[in-house]
């Protein structure tokens, strides 16, 4: 069992089917047996993962910042709600309580929860996967920039490497799957 963290839009009015795709990742995260980390929203894909994994019987953990609490309307019924002080002080929290990183679409927010965990990965400070679930080319444009960029000398081969596209949830799931016992070690719910 991974606790895995789930970074994805909390944004409204977005088309319907990425709440259903964040739905159908949290059912699945809870039918592998792995727990949600979650940024503590009830509202949009964000609330939908949590739901789909509670519904499925998974741990679900969230972490929102006190003022977010009236924007995101906090996931209540989590097993698990941390309020903490600030946006740093939430990333933290996820991180440290994680041992897996699965990106879903999502907004700036998204991006720069993904942004520092993959930076992080590639310099060697932590060792969990970071996972972008590329459905329906979501991500290709940044792929392409990515790509750009390496071609510039301004990415490492070395950290486009730790940056794993998956373009299905089974394929998402398949890379979670390869965790190792050490990457993964199975920690009761709720513990740091």
């Amino acid at each position: 069992m991974a606790a895995v963290c789930v970074y994805c839009a909390s944004s409204q009015g977005i088309d319907p089917s990425f709440e259903e795709l964040a739905y159908q990742v949290g059912r699945r995260l809870a039918a592998d047996g792995h727990s949600l980390v979650s940024g503590g929203g009830r509202v949009s894909m964000m609330g939908a993962v949590a739901r789909g994994a509670r519904d499925g019987g998974a741990f679900t953990l969230g972490v929102i910042p006190a003022h977010l609490v009236p924007l995101e309307v906090a996931d209540t019924d989590a097993a698990e709600l941390v309020v903490v002080d600030t946006m740093r002080e939430r990333k933290r929290v996820m991180d440290e309580r994680s041992d897996a990183v699965l990106a879903l679409p999502g907004g700036i927010g998204t991006l720069e929860e993904l942004f520092e965990m993959w930076t992080s990965a590639s310099l060697g400070i932590h060792a969990k996967p970071v996972i972008v679930l590329d459905v329906d080319r979501f991500y290709a444009p940044l792929w392409e920039w990515l790509d750009a960029l390496h071609e510039r000398g301004f990415v490492r081969q070395s950290a486009l490497d730790t940056l794993v596209r998956a373009r299905s949830v089974d394929e998402a799931f398949a890379l979670l799957a390869e965790l190792s016992p050490a990457e993964a070690p199975g920690r009761a719910p709720g513990t740091a």
